[in-house]
């Protein structure tokens, strides 16, 4: 089973085209463009036989469009052949959505029913370190924590009176142990055949074994940016774009659950990959910001 696991590796076409958050109109234009040069590569990678893999982008809160995006798996996954399947989180379970901690719950759910594997995000490093340190609990609180405590908390105001090192002595109250076991056993990075999952990107020219924690939670540009052939196909959330970018060397699946209202998760078995989505209106869409 660990050598199926572990298929040799085939080569990717050299391209990779970078995507941040672009107008729909330019965005659409660029995305045609890529999928068609990418197309023929893409069918190299494979997933071993036998096994089926769905893997969902930055959940980042929203709950309701998880619910409904497990269902859409399930169905899925039931209407194709028997296949041992994998369901991966990429990360950012938590932060700027309502219902941080009711995602951690259905995540806990899932592991009792699927064969489920967790990546860590830069939002549970900063969420886990905040338990130790003012400092992180701070920047925590200014990137989409603020969301999460109060979904443990659910008073806004008895959360506005209390200063950060009284919010960090109550956290290991608010938050239940096991929601902070499951964010505990996330792990960096996952190969499956020839996919590599991680949350933000890896870092060109490194080997797998060797790439530092930081990159793997939190790196864009340098790997955004980078026109290289690791030998796989990267999976990846971290970066917000109004649809998948899918490319001949990675594949980001990020389609901003918190701001554009969509959640996305990608089906892999053999060379065959599939996308499924689910989408809700949002009135006011909310900034992009970096973290």
């Amino acid at each position: 089973m660990r050598q199926a696991w572990q298929t040799s590796l085939h080569a990717a076409v050299k391209q990779s085209i970078c995507i941040n958050v672009l107008g729909f109109g330019q965005f659409s234009k660029i995305l045609r463009h890529w999928q068609r040069n990418s197309r023929a590569c893409g069918l190299k990678a494979r997933i071993p036989q036998g096994h089926r893999v769905y893997a969902i982008g930055d959940v980042h809160g929203c709950a309701d469009l998880l619910a409904v995006l497990l269902e859409r798996i399930d169905a899925d996954d039931f209407a194709r052949e028997p296949a041992e399947t994998t369901v991966v989180f990429l990360g950012d379970l938590i932060d700027r959505g309502p219902d941080s901690a009711r995602v951690l719950d259905m995540v806990a759910d899932l592991q009792t029913r699927r064969n489920v594997r967790l990546i860590v995000g830069n939002h549970e490093e900063m969420f886990l370190a905040s338990f130790r340190s003012g400092r992180v609990l701070r920047q925590f609180l200014q990137h989409g924590g603020r969301e999460t405590i109060l979904s443990y908390m659910e008073d806004a105001d008895a959360y506005a009176r209390l200063t950060i090192e009284e919010l960090r002595e109550q956290l290991p109250r608010l938050v239940p142990e096991r929601h902070l076991q499951l964010l505990r056993s996330m792990d960096n990075i996952l190969m499956i055949g020839d996919y590599v999952f991680v949350h933000a990107g890896i870092r060109p020219g490194v080997p797998l074994a060797e790439q530092s924690e930081q990159d793997l939670r939190w790196i864009r540009k340098d790997f955004l940016d980078a026109d290289f052939d690791p030998g796989f196909v990267v999976v990846h959330g971290h970066t917000v774009a109004p649809d998948v970018i899918s490319g001949s060397c990675r594949i980001g699946i990020d389609t901003g659950a918190y701001l554009h209202g969509r959640l996305t998760a990608i089906g892999l078995e053999g060379v065959t990959r599939w996308f499924l989505h689910e989408e809700k209106a949002i009135a006011s869409p909310m900034p992009v910001v970096s973290a």
